[in-house]
């Protein structure tokens, strides 16, 4: 399936901001933290996977691949 650009960022910023919630971090260091330890990547990669999951599961599934790509955080 085909998914627009709009449908793909509106669900990361939804995400992105998610993520900062769970970890006390800003909107802003919580895109920097997942650009720089590939979490962006992923989701870019895998959307048609990641919007069908819960974010819970998908914030705790991003953690663990940050935290291989050298992430620290949780």
């Amino acid at each position: 399936m085909v998914y627009s650009n709009k449908d793909k960022l509106d669900w990361t910023m939804v995400f992105i901001y998610e993520f900062g919630k769970r970890f006390g971090l800003t909107v802003k260091q919580a895109f920097n933290y997942l650009s720089r330890f590939k979490g962006i990547e992923f989701i870019d990669k895998h959307y048609d996977y990641a919007h069908t999951q819960s974010f819970e599961s998908m914030i705790d599934d991003i953690a663990t691949l940050c935290r291989r790509m050298g992430g620290e955080l949780g």
